[in-house]
């Protein structure tokens, strides 16, 4: 059959060598044409996300913040609460970054936006980079560094500026919280329209990279969705499941049962924010937990407590590092990647695609290019309903762990049978 078609090929060179090179060219040409076109729109894409990214980050941080002014009294609760938070999302990038060592989904892969790059910290030690991260910290101007997305230096002020709001008068912190509140309502809204043309930004990107790379692109995706599954299975049905049967003292099947509506509703929805009242409602009807313990760590976790979402940053993050050439991944770079993927997280609002947005801090943190992560777009969507799933499922647990930890802590609200160790 191939030979029929070398044979077809020649005879009509002979007959019709000018038509066909025609042909040629007019396929050459389109073919051209598609490749610049989908780089143009899947360009323009990540051009709208990074337009959103720098106001996201500091109208979420600024107004998460602020809204902890009355959890000062709350002492013991307030403190566990946090340590719990703190605690399970290292737990959870630890174990990304294990699964990404392992599997090594991005190793021989080539992702369009990665060239070649100097590899980040390659002649400092740790102490240095250290440093230079707390330097970074601390930025002499602030408008120059929104100016120039320095992202630690953005964090660190949001996060400043939200706890001097809290401690201002009480007409200064109405209206700095008022101010910012609203200003973070318009850059959701903002966030969302843009959100909502990602199928766009998706085919672009996609069109590009098959164009540019070929069918491999899908198989390299397949083993980074894999990484990511794998990781998020392990921290959500082994390392969750061990803190409820040996801190909180509960059954981790009938908790999870319990909590299977909110669960579901935050797999199908993609945003933790949106399944709020679903999962107070599951963890206290089903799972036997106080309103006062709900009622505080849920809210606080729907706004910094992002388990899958900081195990996703990481093994994103690492994943392309893996795919640039000249990028050689050390130990102090994955402790940095391990560091802002945590901040990023914190400052990811519970909506669709939030992770994604902020995958700048850690991209940028390490040294690697932002048009990276042009190409994970594609698969976004699916790693994102299983990690806001896990978002919720941490947070969940966390109202069981903070029950155990305060029960002897505070009395004012009678704390309701727990569910059956």
């Amino acid at each position: 059959m191939t030979d029929d078609r070398v044979a077809s090929r020649a005879e009509l060179e002979k007959k019709y060598p000018v038509f066909l090179a025609a042909y040629d060219n007019y396929s050459d040409s389109l073919s051209r044409y598609v490749t610049i076109t989908s780089k143009w729109l899947g360009d323009l894409f990540l051009r709208l996300l990074k337009m959103v990214t720098i106001p996201l980050i500091v109208s979420s941080l600024i107004t998460g913040v602020a809204g902890l002014g009355g959890t000062g009294k709350l002492g013991s609760m307030f403190g566990k609460t946090l340590g719990y938070y703190f605690i399970t999302s290292m737990l959870a990038i630890t174990t990304g970054i294990i699964m990404v060592n392992l599997i090594r989904p991005g190793v021989g892969a080539t992702l369009p936006g990665t060239g070649e790059v100097t590899t980040f910290g390659e002649n400092e030690s740790l102490i240095g980079i250290f440093s230079g991260m707390v330097d970074n910290m601390i930025p002499p101007n602030p408008v120059a560094a929104l100016a120039n997305g320095d992202f630690l230096s953005i964090i660190s002020f949001s996060i400043l500026f939200g706890v001097f709001i809290v401690r201002s008068n009480a007409v200064t912190r109405d209206t700095m919280t008022s101010f910012f509140n609203a200003f973070f309502d318009v850059i959701m809204g903002l966030t969302m329209f843009i959100i909502h043309l990602a199928p766009i930004g998706v085919l672009a990107f996609m069109t590009y990279a098959t164009a540019s790379q070929g069918i491999e692109i899908f198989g390299t995706l397949a083993w980074y969705m894999l990484t990511v599954f794998l990781a998020l299975m392990v921290h959500g049905l082994i390392t969750m499941p061990l803190i409820l049967k040996f801190v909180a003292k509960r059954s981790p099947i009938a908790y999870m049962r319990a909590l299977s509506p909110a669960l579901m509703t935050a797999f199908s929805t993609a945003s933790s924010n949106g399944t709020l009242p679903l999962t107070m409602t599951s963890v206290e009807n089903n799972a036997g937990i106080s309103n006062r313990t709900s009622s505080f760590v849920l809210p606080l976790g729907a706004t910094i407590n992002m388990d899958g979402t900081a195990l996703y940053e990481a093994v994103a993050v690492l994943f392309i590092a893996q795919a640039t050439a000249g990028f050689e991944l050390s130990l102090s770079t994955q402790i940095i990647v391990a560091i802002t993927a945590l901040l990023a997280s914190i400052g990811a609002a519970g909506i669709p695609h939030a992770g994604l947005v902020m995958m700048a801090i850690v991209l940028q943190a390490v040294g690697l290019p932002l048009d990276a992560q042009g190409v994970i777009i594609a698969v976004d969507r699916v790693l994102d309903m299983c990690r806001t799933a896990m978002n919720v499922w941490s947070d969940s647990c966390g109202c069981a762990v903070v029950e155990q930890l305060t029960a002897n802590d505070v009395d004012e609200t009678p704390v309701v049978e727990p569910t059956p160790a």
